[in-house]
């Protein structure tokens, strides 16, 4: 196999969860080009990819389906012996069957995979088998791998990267990454609050996150008091980021991108579930992972697999009955 296209053009985490895919065909395909398509955005967490021949970007929100043609009659002229696409949607079950690959496999979900060459069930919820959502994307291989599923998420913060946090890193800190894209999935701002306010204040916390969360950083820093914290929103890389929490001494993330980054680094993380389930299948994998998540039985959680811009039933009981002792339990002593 010379050439291999993967698609995902979903959210950062998707991505990240489809990394173990570059290292397994690396693995077996080491002197193949293998491509990555994915949302305009994201490129730079993939760019310095060491086993990526090209990572190709999709501008969606501008001339969304002229660049679909675009990026249909490019993969035509490129010949790929393999299309993996792990989007379940249609755009991309187009982008597969068009540009006349010689082999192509997706997730039976997708609207057009029955055109596909292969397609796999993708199985997800309470009554699913509780299966890693890498394990679901390594399916996707079998038939030109093995079943292995043993490949980690990993990304490749460059030599930079390192040097420019390095700054950051001359005192045992923790980091915290407060937002979400859903509201649902996010731990409340009084919660995170509480929790700097009794945490001791030896420790260095770095709060992370993209310049729309600046100032629910800064609010975090202002209202809980602790004085050795430093908002770093907007101000670091997808790639500087994971780099600093590769040495942190625990990243505190809720069910989100961060805790991707986090299991990409092998870095120990404290994921915080409100309205979704780790049952899902999207689970930190790092050595040292813990979850945290209300003991209160609740009929309604989990109310979705992305959550939701407001609690369905009007309490948000899922995150705030959450104690914070939860969150300071999982420091290492």
């Amino acid at each position: 196999m010379k050439r291999i296209l993967i698609i995902q053009t979903a959210s950062l985490g998707d991505v990240i969860l489809c990394t173990p895919l570059i290292e397994k065909l690396h693995h077996f395909y080491p002197a193949a080009k293998i491509d990555f398509l994915l949302k305009y955005g994201y490129e730079e967490v993939l760019r310095y990819h060491p086993h990526l021949h090209h990572v190709i970007v999709w501008d969606k929100k501008e001339k969304k389906y002229a660049h679909l043609l675009e990026l249909i009659r490019m993969f035509r002229d490129k010949h790929y012996d393999l299309i993996v696409n792990t989007h379940r949607f249609p755009s991309s079950g187009l982008i597969t069957v068009f540009s006349q690959a010689k082999s192509t496999v997706g997730f039976s979900k997708n609207p057009f995979a029955l055109f596909f060459n292969r397609r796999v069930k993708h199985e997800i919820g309470r009554n699913a088998t509780h299966v890693h959502e890498v394990e679901r994307n390594l399916k996707l291989i079998e038939h030109v791998t093995d079943e292995t599923t043993n490949y980690p998420a990993r990304l490749y913060p460059t030599q930079l990267d390192f040097a420019k946090v390095s700054q950051y890193k001359t005192k045992r800190y923790i980091t915290v990454s407060p937002a979400s894209l859903w509201f649902t999935k996010q731990f409340p701002v009084e919660k995170w609050i509480g929790f700097l306010k009794d945490l001791d204040s030896s420790w260095v916390v770095y709060l992370l996150g993209s310049a729309k969360e600046m100032d629910l950083c800064d609010r975090i820093i202002h209202e809980s008091g602790h004085g050795a914290s430093l908002n770093l929103a907007g101000k670091l890389t997808f790639l500087q980021s994971a780099a600093l929490m590769k040495d942190a001494a625990m990243n505190y993330v809720n069910d989100s991108a961060p805790m991707h980054f986090a299991s990409a680094m092998n870095a120990r993380v404290t994921a915080v579930y409100c309205s979704t389930i780790p049952e899902f299948g999207f689970g930190p994998r790092s050595d040292h992972a813990y979850i945290v998540q209300t003991s209160k039985p609740l009929n309604c959680r989990p109310c979705g697999l992305h959550g939701f811009k407001s609690c369905p039933e009007k309490h948000f009981e899922c995150a705030t009955t959450i104690p914070v002792k939860q969150l300071l339990d999982t420091l290492p002593n």
